[in-house]
This record gives C-alpha cells, sequence and structure tokens, in this order.
C-alpha cells in the first residue's frame, strides 16, 4: 500500500481548514485516512504556534514505515526541524521570455544613450562659459 502524508481539507467555502493525515495515495483528497496527525490552519499568522499542530511522534512512525510526505507537509517538517531541507528545482516561470528580454534591453540601452548625451552637453557648457 502507497501511503503518503498529506493535507485532507475541511472548512467551509472561502474558510480552509486542513487535517495533517495518513492515507492510502489511491483515496481521493478528502476520503478515507488512516489516522489523523494534526492540523493546519491557514487563516492564523504565521508565527502562531495554532497554525500547525503535529503529533511528531506518530509521524516518525510512518516516515519509518516508508509514508512519503507531499511537497507542502515536507516544507512544514523541514521548518519543524525533522527533516533535512531539501534541494528544490527553482522553475524560471517568472523568468521573462526572449522578446521581453530583448525589448528590456533595448530600452536600458536607449536609457544610457540619453543619459550620456544629457551629461556630454552639461559638461560642453561650463567650458564655453569660461572663455
Amino acid at each position: 500500500m502507497a501511503m503518503k502524508i498529506r493535507l485532507a481539507r475541511g472548512g467551509s467555502k472561502k474558510r480552509p481548514f486542513y487535517r495533517i493525515v495518513a492515507a492510502d495515495s489511491r483515496m481521493p483528497r478528502d476520503g478515507r485516512y488512516i489516522e489523523k496527525l494534526g492540523t493546519y490552519n491557514p487563516l492564523l499568522p504565521k508565527d502562531s504556534e495554532e497554525r500547525v499542530k503535529m503529533d511528531m511522534e506518530r509521524v516518525q512512525y510512518w516516515l519509518g514505515e516508508g509514508a512519503q510526505p507531499t511537497d507542502r507537509i515536507s516544507r512544514m517538517l523541514e521548518a519543524a526541524g525533522v527533516l533535512e531541507k531539501k534541494e528544490r528545482a527553482n522553475m524560471k516561470k517568472a523568468v521573462p521570455g526572449k522578446k521581453a528580454q530583448e525589448r528590456a534591453e533595448e530600452k536600458a540601452a536607449k536609457a544610457t544613450a540619453a543619459a550620456e548625451a544629457a551629461a556630454a552637453p552639461a559638461e560642453e557648457a561650463p567650458a564655453e562659459a569660461s572663455e
């Protein structure tokens, strides 16, 4: 049986509340689970102790049994110091495309040329005034 430690959503619309559960990976997200390991309330402030509550003893047991934590749960366990930090692939979704990069380079080149052009007459003007 492929075990996962994952979040099961509860709460009403626009007011999420999650149970941290050990479940068979083939079961639905909010469906049957084997054991409740804790809770996660994303509406509370990040520094609140009530935001994430986990029974670490049971989490360690399930990890020892071969349960795989989901990405979000593994981040919570890393923050708690249970798991060592993983190296994650930082996707380049925020990097603009080629055309946008070319436009930005052209704009930067024009800006530097304009700055140089503005600086050059300013330097020549005092020389003419001194004569």
